[in-house]
């Protein structure tokens, strides 16, 4: 498949990528018809889903059956008076449905929504009513139903709720019904341009409403650097991400560009994490390739690896946050696996890199990923040298990479301040070093100024979350008289921990911060919490927790 969009595949260096990556993009592309269904074509029989539950539940989903039960979506969905440009919110956690529905919605040229299930009713109003949602498609959980239901007479966009399993509420369209009794599919006459919108994603950002992201039919193609030359994959991968479906996280590892390099993806519908959910996977599926956050795998080190069967394990990747050398190294010795991290944002796909033919450096996110035009920009908008701290801004004046959203939907203004130029401004500050590795310091609001310095809260809460007292927490800056700003922690205490959270704890985690990363950068300030404000996606609310010290 991959041979169907790329030129050449395999790469020896990111020079060597740079000068030979490129994608044909194909002419009103569809990855439901493109990738589903040509594998369908092709290899029938190819394992494309190995879906597990908690409740001992396993289903090995083929190509073949990924396109006769999208089609039946298609045409169910055709069959309420869904079609092009309609959009339909997936509230579907980890269940099969999810890939039935979206690769269905793309097959009709529809915009597919996807959402978690922690949304209360105010959440779901304001997405119905800023996005004009025509249906709902969600799990059958009693609770996110009530909140459906709670939000109906504020939503008079919503035509369809619809459930998966389980007792159809009266009111309500059952899905498996639907697709049992649908007809036969026949793809439409005009499905979609190119640059039609195909998904849109409400990301939380730390202040205001979600924004609307959204992208056009090509997006899966950039996610062939994805699955291909980040999580290294191939036909024989079996790969799990960590990620729930209602996050742009799913499918960047459980869709599009491990489907087009010929992987599996592995899906655990389970209802809470621990590490021992992920281990047992690994040891049972016989999983090849695995992508999550550093906190999962700080609770995965804590557990006696060597008492689980990894050896089917090849390749791990992370991304979401500072990865802590302490963590990298202690992973490694268990397995001998070099944790490769990446960096991106709902609004792209990976823009850096740590590429397979790399040495990893532990807390870097990687280099520039080759298919975007990529800077660094002081404030007054100089390239920055190595070393020096600068916006990762992303050029677009030579071309549009593949990946790069289109805008924020309905909101003109919102993406004139940040895409304006020809040059998008990502918000994330970085710097890089003089082997060309970049370095995520922070938002650009939420970098601090002291005393000429100017420090990243993630290098902070790298260091502080290396002591054993730290569950969890939030470096911002506060105003001082004589150094401008001084480094403020806010931290929620481990349960051993809260009995003992007077001055004394307090320097202790001041002096641990002063031995692991440069001095300046200890917190002078600390405040114990029982928790921290955060987004419905967990972003913590950094600016919540200044507005409250004002």
């Amino acid at each position: 498949m991959l041979e169907k969009f790329l030129k050449q595949t395999s790469f020896t260096s990111t020079q060597d990528f740079a000068e030979n990556y490129h994608v044909h993009i194909p002419e009103n592309f569809n990855f439901g018809y493109d990738v589903v269904d040509q594998w369908a074509k092709t290899n029938p029989e190819k394992r494309a889903i190995c879906w597990a539950n908690d409740q001992g539940e396993h289903i090995d989903f083929t190509f073949a059956d990924i396109k006769e039960q999208s089609d039946r979506a298609a045409s169910y969905f055709q069959s309420l008076g869904i079609g092009k440009g309609d959009k339909v919110m997936l509230i579907l956690k980890r269940r099969y449905e999810f890939w039935f529905a979206v690769i269905g919605l793309h097959k009709i040229g529809a915009i597919a929504i996807p959402a978690t299930h922690l949304l209360t009713k105010k959440d779901i109003v304001y997405r119905n009513n800023a996005a004009d949602i025509k249906a709902i498609v969600c799990v059958d959980d009693a609770v996110v139903i009530e909140h459906i239901n709670a939000a109906m007479a504020e939503s008079p966009s919503v035509k369809f709720r619809i459930s998966c399993g389980g007792e159809t509420p009266s009111g309500w369209e059952n899905f498996h019904e639907g697709l049992k009794s649908a007809n036969s599919f026949s793809k439409p006459q005009h499905v979609n341009s190119n640059d039609d919108v195909s998904l849109l994603y409400f990301t939380s950002g730390t202040t205001g409403e979600p924004k609307m992201v959204i992208h056009d039919f090509t997006y899966p193609l950039g996610h062939i650097v994805t699955a291909k030359y980040w999580h290294n994959l191939d036909e024989n991968s079996l790969h799990l991400t960590v990620a729930d479906t209602g996050w742009a996280k799913a499918v960047w590892g459980k869709l599009y560009g491990q489907w087009i390099a010929g992987a599996a993806v592995m899906v655990y519908d389970h209802e809470k994490f621990t590490p021992q959910i992920v281990l047992n996977l690994i040891q049972e599926f016989k999983i090849t390739s695995f992508c999550a956050p550093p906190t999962v795998y700080r609770f995965m080190i804590r557990e006696n690896l060597s008492e689980y069967d990894l050896s089917s394990l090849k390749y791990c990747t992370t991304a979401g946050e500072a990865l802590n050398p302490s963590v990298f190294e202690a992973f490694y010795k268990s397995t001998g696996i070099k944790m490769m991290e990446a960096f991106g944002q709902t609004e792209t796909t990976p823009t850096i890199i740590t590429f397979p033919w790399m040495e990893p450096k532990p807390g870097s996110m990687g280099v520039p990923n080759p298919a975007y035009d990529m800077d660094l920009i002081s404030l007054d908008g100089r390239s920055v040298e190595d070393g020096e701290v600068g916006e990762v801004v992303i050029n677009t004046d030579k071309f549009k990479p593949l990946g790069l959203f289109m805008g924020y939907y309905r909101d003109e203004a919102l993406t004139k301040q940040v895409y304006h130029n020809d040059i998008y401004h990502t918000g994330d500050m970085a710097w890089r070093d003089e082997d060309g590795y970049y370095w995520f310091v922070g938002r650009t609001d939420d970098v601090i100024k002291s005393s000429g310095y100017r420090i990243g809260p993630f290098e902070v809460e790298s260091a502080l979350m290396t002591h054993p007292a730290v569950v969890e927490c939030a470096v911002t800056g506060v105003p001082d008289d004589i150094r401008g700003q001084v480094v403020k922690a806010t931290i929620v205490l481990a349960k051993d921990y809260k009995d003992k959270a007077d001055d004394h704890l307090k320097h202790e985690i001041q002096n641990h911060v002063k031995s692991v990363t440069a001095p300046y950068k200890y917190p002078r300030i600390i405040e114990f919490v029982e928790e921290l404000p955060k987004t419905i996606s967990g972003k913590i609310k950094r600016a919540e927790i200044r507005k409250q010290e004002k």
